[in-house]
């Protein structure tokens, strides 16, 4: 019997890596000599740069940029089992993990050490720049990656924009031919797991500006910066950023990397291709898989849909393991998912629930793997 175990991470308990091994290890218990195959997995998000350099052997160099408040902080990006593909994730310099709670504020928070990521990543003479975009602190609409790049964004006066989304309104020029020549050697990628528009209530700065610090007077005014940004974009480019869809994706960030002639692609489609999925569950006669939480936003493009999406197509059913399980996912089921599980044992904290993460999913793989042995 051939399992393939492709969870993603169980936010603040496993990565994707540990919450691997202790699925494989509580298959084995069971069936000792069952084919185990581990597939760490992500959807684009904080976690994409690690899974996707473990699975490839590929390398991760550390360097010193620019924090999102303006702050040098220490970042990672890698280099993949190819050698010709970098992986850069917006997160490790941009994003929200790395701004105190009492400190959150888009009007200030810039993207400049994303752009320096990028920078580094270049010098490996790469083919393929992948950006993941999740986890952002940011609603500067990019324009902090764009200057770190070479870019020249100036106000009336010929001086360059300061960071933030609150300076927005200030742009008056836009020259993107100084930006570096090694991003027209490469193929760009924008792992991204929405839809939004840039500006408007489905845009940036109305949906996800709050979960970054804005207040509602904030959120007014940065969709107005964002507004006047655009359009001076599309004077000095005849690039229509506003409506793209995915633009809106980490404050405006997706529509920068647009400018940069990015792809965005949903998330988990992109790591699955660069993970070579496909090939790799060929013959499997279970996927295992699992997150932190499942729930109405599963079936939307995350982790566990987009595998039961590839999986359908080779009839191989899906097994699902979640922290907590909420209604919501069920319209997984018509699509090839068999089951989903919460791993939690009863009542509890979540500080408990975080503490005995690992033991709760081997627990509960294994109560898995009594039903398919006896039932093979």
């Amino acid at each position: 019997m051939k399992i393939v175990i492709a969870p993603d991470s169980f936010k603040e308990c496993m990565s994707a890596q540990k919450a691997s091994i202790t699925m494989k290890e509580a298959v084995r218990k069971v069936l000792p000599n069952s084919d185990v195959s581990m597939l760490p997995v992500a959807d684009g998000g904080e976690g994409t740069l690690e899974v996707l350099t473990y699975a490839t052997n590929g390398k991760i160099y550390e360097t010193t940029v620019t924090g999102p408040l303006g702050e040098e902080v220490t970042a990672r990006y890698s280099i993949l089992g190819d050698k010709k593909t970098a992986v850069v994730e917006m997160a490790e310099a941009s994003g929200l993990h790395l701004v105190p709670l009492e400190k959150r504020n888009p009007l200030l928070t810039t993207t400049f050490g994303t752009g320096e990521l990028m920078k580094a990543a270049l010098q490996h003479n790469i083919e393929h720049l992948i950006v993941t975009i999740g986890g952002s602190s940011t609603n500067d609409c990019g324009v902090g990656m764009l200057q770190a790049i070479g870019a020249k964004i100036t106000d009336d006066e010929g001086v360059d924009i300061t960071f933030g989304g609150g300076s927005l309104d200030q742009v008056a020029h836009i020259d993107l031919s100084q930006i570096d020549s090694k991003m027209n050697q490469v193929t760009l990628s924008v792992a991204c797991d929405v839809n939004n528009p840039l500006t408007g209530e489905n845009g940036a700065s109305y949906v996800f500006g709050p979960q970054k610090g804005a207040t509602p007077e904030m959120v007014e005014l940065l969709d107005r910066n964002i507004s006047h940004f655009s359009l001076v974009v599309k004077k000095a480019t005849g690039i229509d950023i506003g409506y793209k869809r995915g633009s809106g994706a980490a404050g405006g960030l997706g529509a920068a990397l647009l400018m940069c002639g990015g792809k965005l692609k949903r998330g988990i489609d992109l790591v699955l291709d660069a993970l070579q999925f496909d090939d790799q569950i060929v013959g499997a006669s279970y996927i295992f898989t699992g997150e932190g939480r499942i729930d109405n936003q599963t079936p939307d493009g995350k982790v566990i849909a987009g595998i039961v999406q590839r999986a359908s197509k080779m009839n191989i059913p899906v097994i699902a393991f979640g922290g907590s399980v909420a209604r919501g996912y069920e319209p997984l089921y018509e699509q090839g998912l068999l089951s989903v599980h919460s791993i939690t044992q009863g009542p509890c904290s979540l500080e408990q629930a975080l503490q005995k993460g690992r033991d709760n999913l081997s627990h509960t793989v294994q109560n898995v793997m009594r039903v398919i042995a006896g039932n093979p």
